[in-house]
């Protein structure tokens, strides 16, 4: 049975995004309670995180964006210039500590500490614009873990998987003209966030090709989407040979979810799980990261993470 890392910090709790908000602290408690009551939390490895410098989220975010989120936290306002991206006091270093999550596990995994780590950080990252926080995100998380890898590790080629419903906007535009990032994105569309994730959009200058989005219409099911990771992912990452692989895991393709058009059953995440590990099996020595994004019906959220650890446990 393979070694899963998870990483957990009671702070992830703190960032309070206010009543009947779909990105709330519940959605953590939900995932802790379903892993203890299965047995599961207690066969994970702890890992800790910290605090990610604010030099880090300047790889991929303007200084400008880093200052003002910053600012608006420290002088107490309630919410981001899009007004459905809510903050609190704490939320600066919260979501520091959501980068610095990423980081801890990419440590133990390039370690070999683990085998694959799950990240259940908040707030989520794909949709934070290097310029602007947008769609309940301040900081793109996954995309600054990737550089925090190419730089601390010298690896040069790190695939990120999007598997949440919506369209990672973020994560696409930070990496758009980079070919040592390769950014693939399954969502519903269209839909939030409505500029972007067409199947059109493959890059840009140099990065051109190292951008793929599989577009699902509404209804979509597992059958749709296991058919775009074995028709299009799959001969993709054997050409670009990825020597990580991150998941940006939201869950919110799941048939429960209120924000979700599409319905992908538990099963589908298990064997989209399952496609992410051949994966990083073929060229990556192995080296896998899931970072929770979206999910927000509790009881299919705290069910799809239990399918995705247990899959990540599995021995390939």
């Amino acid at each position: 049975m393979a070694t899963v890392g998870i990483v957990d910090h009671p702070d992830y709790q703190k960032h309070d995004t206010g009543a009947d908000h779909p990105e709330r602290p519940a959605r953590l408690q939900a995932i802790r309670d379903r892993l203890e009551s299965c047995g599961l939390m207690a066969q994970l490895k702890a890992i800790v995180p910290r605090h990610a410098e604010v030099c880090w989220l300047e790889r991929a975010h303007t200084a400008e964006h880093v200052a003002n989120v910053k600012s608006r936290c420290e002088r107490g306002l309630a919410f981001m210039e899009d007004w459905e991206t809510m903050i609190c006091p704490l939320s600066f270093d919260i979501a520091r500590l959501a980068v610095g999550g990423a980081f801890a596990a990419a440590d133990a995994v390039m370690a070999g500490q683990v085998n694959s780590a799950f990240c259940p950080v908040r707030p989520p990252g794909h949709h934070a614009e290097p310029d602007q926080a947008m769609g309940f995100c301040l900081f793109d998380n996954v995309a600054i873990a990737a550089r925090y890898i190419q730089e601390t590790y010298g690896l040069t080629r790190i695939a990120i998987i999007d598997w949440d419903v919506h369209h990672g906007n973020g994560t696409q535009h930070i990496f758009e003209a980079d070919p040592t990032v390769f950014y693939f994105s399954i969502h519903q569309y269209p839909h939030y966030p409505w500029r972007s994730g067409g199947i059109e959009e493959i890059g840009i200058g140099a990065g051109r090709g190292a951008n793929l989005n599989a577009p699902m219409e509404a209804g979509a099911g597992d059958a749709e989407y296991l058919r775009a990771f074995d028709e299009r992912l799959m001969p993709a990452m054997e050409r670009f040979r990825p020597e990580f692989v991150i998941v940006s895991a939201g869950f919110d393709a799941h048939e429960d979810d209120p924000l979700s058009g599409v319905g992908v059953t538990d099963r589908g995440f298990a064997e989209m799980t399952r496609r992410a590990m051949r994966i990083a099996q073929a060229s990556a020595d192995g080296r896998l990261m899931s970072v929770l994004e979206g999910g927000y019906d509790l009881d299919g959220l705290s069910r799809c993470v239990e399918v995705h650890i247990h899959t990540l446990m599995e021995a390939m």
